[in-house]
């Protein structure tokens, strides 16, 4: 497709609406909106592909707002060419439960791919989707037959590129070469707190020809012609491309375009009617002129983009029926038929084998054991893939030119797990990723945007605590586990052997409605020996491990202090004192379940102790303040585990003595 519209009444009503909408909620950010509605002008008359009637068509092209505080030229954009998007709901712009939030959000407005705001991210789930484009049209296109064949554009700014999560990423996307993501950078030289120049000075086009990106320079962003060529000379480039748009912000305000008062505030009445005399605007807030809806509107291109790619994949069905069959089942997240029937098995053989193992190495054969009949599987690594066991026989390590289902995403934790949301967006892949636990704060926003968003990305983090042993301090995790609990609809697990580790896997691969971390030991830990009934309640996120008549206590534990606890157990009666064991590898999904089911597990009149080898506080929820915790309050120290672990009280003894303190 060509750019063919360069109307300036186009990019108008983008500038109208958005600063209508942003001055009726009297919040937002009109500057950018204003600033970029030719560079949208040019993307989406005439080289976007996609259909406003159905927003989920399979090979789309995705379109991604990273600089997400300009929503309304999204909205504008979706709006205009005849999405769901209304003009009550223009007028509804920040307002509660409407499908224009402050910032995108995927779910709430049609023709959104992702949520942004917190900047960078957007163009990190970009790589993501890109990467997810390529390797599904290596692995599904035949001869003639491209069913998989779209591109993924992004638009972000000054911000994006300041944050540290776009080198990680960009140069992760010029090193595999993703041919098919196009950038196009506002430069407009403003953030909120003014001029850049005093604080970003990079010479951004040379940093990404150096991360091995297609740079087009110095295009005029104002002039649709300009950057719809730029545009087209992207697609033919053999690697990703930046295209460089130099432009005004808050264009078309005559008193305040090209600074940062309106970057991010109302215009105000005055200075909208300005606007509107100085652009040539005359119709009313909220009033689109029929001749240019006619020309914005794309409802009857789209519908005709998609007509053509459904024959092309009627006749790639009619040649190519299991393939066609298998992408529409990954792009629909849906698990193959015989997925319940593998798991079980996996988890028959952890019995069967009893083996004391670490955690990590249960969750290294826990993948083995899906990954063959889970295709759509696209494990990684940030670096540590030899400590994080993220790997399996059959892998194929993905490089440049080399397609593949595992990635070394290199020491880039925040750049990894974006880039996992994004290919978990695009569809057709369960990524998972992995690092130490510890460096789960450096992913800690793309973690919390992987539950706000609903996506299932899988979360590995191994080394759980000072069981990692002479590292030291700052690898220790201590309060990470229960900060990552604190993140609303993101389940964490954190098992305690092989069969809890296999169960874990399973329940994240089945979770369709969002994120899962799956958290594992250095250390070898015992097997535990269960019942049937038992092994079908670890799915529950909590069971009885050890049951006991009479009971005058009962322990909680996860992970690696599950073993601490049975041997406490055991001391205890040893001295007359009954002690039941409770095992928790998910609070998260054991909150989730029935009240029944709660109370037969943490029975009611019998006092409670909590072992973990991380922070007290968040015990305290299921022990009472009338309970007991034994945990670590303070940073760890280097020393081997077993050291370590004495050192801070893991002992029978230390909670032989608690639990006395207690029913004393």
């Amino acid at each position: 497709m060509t750019s063919t519209l360069t109307h300036p009444q186009k990019a108008n009503a983008i500038r109208a609406l958005a600063m209508d909408a942003v001055q009726k909620a009297n919040s937002g950010h009109p500057g950018m909106p204003m600033g970029m509605a030719e560079i949208a002008v040019a993307l989406w008359s005439g080289h976007y592909s996609h259909n406003p009637a159905n927003p989920t068509w399979v090979n789309r092209d995705r379109f991604l707002l990273s600089n997400g505080h300009g929503s309304m030229l999204h909205y504008a954009l979706l709006h205009l060419s005849g999405y769901a998007v209304s003009m009550d709901d223009i007028k509804n712009f920040r307002q509660l439960h409407s499908k224009t939030p402050g910032h995108p959000e995927v779910g709430y407005t049609p023709g959104v791919e992702t949520t942004t705001g917190p900047l960078g991210q957007g163009i990190a789930n970009a790589v993501g989707m890109a990467l997810a484009e390529w390797l599904l049209a290596n692995e599904f296109n035949k001869p003639g037959l491209d069913v998989v064949d779209h591109y993924t554009y992004a638009f972000l700014g000054d911000g994006c590129l300041m944050e540290g999560i776009s080198h990680e990423v960009c140069a992760l996307a010029g090193t595999l070469g993703l041919k098919k993501l196009i950038a196009l950078y506002d430069d407009n030289g403003i953030s909120i707190d003014g001029k850049v120049e005093g604080w970003f000075t990079d010479d951004t086009p040379a940093r990404f020809e150096a991360y091995g990106w297609n740079v087009i320079r110095a295009v005029d962003g104002h002039d649709v012609t300009a950057v719809a060529a730029a545009i087209e000379a992207a697609k033919k480039a053999d690697k990703p491309t930046l295209i460089c748009c130099k432009t005004i912000i808050g264009k078309g305000s005559p008193n305040l375009q090209g600074g940062d008062k309106v970057h991010g505030a109302a215009l105000g009445d005055k200075e909208v009617a300005a606007v509107r005399e100085y652009i040539g605007w005359s119709a009313a807030p909220f009033e689109i002129p029929a001749d240019v809806y006619a020309a914005w509107d794309f409802k009857a291109a789209g519908a005709k983009l998609e007509a053509d790619w459904s024959a092309k994949f009627a006749e790639y069905t009619a040649k190519y029926p299991q393939q066609a069959a298998e992408l529409t089942r990954r792009m629909a997240g849906d698990l193959p038929g015989n997925f319940d029937a593998v798991l079980a098995a996996g988890i028959a053989a952890t019995v069967e084998k009893k083996e004391n193992i670490a955690t990590r190495k249960a969750s290294q054969n826990a993948i083995q054991a899906l990954a063959p009949v889970l295709p759509e599987f696209l494990g990684g690594s940030a670096d540590l893939t030899g400590s994080n066991l993220t790997n399996w026989k059959e892998i194929v390590p993905v490089r440049s030119g080399q397609p593949g289902n595992h990635i070394n995403y290199g020491v880039r934790e925040f750049g990894m797990s974006a880039i996992m949301n994004g290919v978990a967006l695009h569809g057709g892949y369960i990524p998972f990723g992995a690092t130490f636990l510890t460096f789960a704060d450096y992913s800690r926003n793309a973690l919390r945007m992987a539950a706000l968003m609903k996506q299932r990305s899988l979360f590995v983090f191994t080394h759980d605590s000072i069981g990692l042993g002479e590292d030291g301090p700052t690898h220790q995790s201590i309060e990470h586990v229960s900060s990552l609990r604190l993140i609303p609809n993101l389940d964490n697990w954190r098992p305690c052997d092989t069969t809890e580790s296999m169960v874990a896997w399973g329940e994240a691969v089945k979770r369709k409605d969002g994120p899962s971390t799956l958290i594992f030991s250095r250390q070898n830990l015992p097997y535990q020996e269960r019942t049937d009934a038992q092994i079908a309640d670890i799915k529950r996120g909590g069971y009885v491990l050890r049951e006991a008549a009479d009971a005058k206590v009962t322990l909680i534990a996860t992970g690696s202090e599950i073993e601490l606890a049975q041997a406490a157990a055991s001391a205890l009666a040893a001295e007359g004192i009954v002690a039941r064991v409770v095992s928790l590898p998910s609070t998260d999904v054991f909150d989730r379940q029935d009240a029944a089911y709660k109370a037969a597990v943490l029975t009611k009149g019998v006092p409670r102790v909590a072992i973990e080898a991380g922070v007290t506080d968040f015990w305290y929820k299921y022990v009472g303040l009338e309970g007991a915790v034994v945990g670590i309050d303070t940073f760890g120290e280097s020393a081997p585990a077993g050291v370590l672990f004495k050192h801070f009280g893991f002992t029978v003894e230390n909670v032989v003595a608690k639990v006395k303190a207690v029913i004393a």
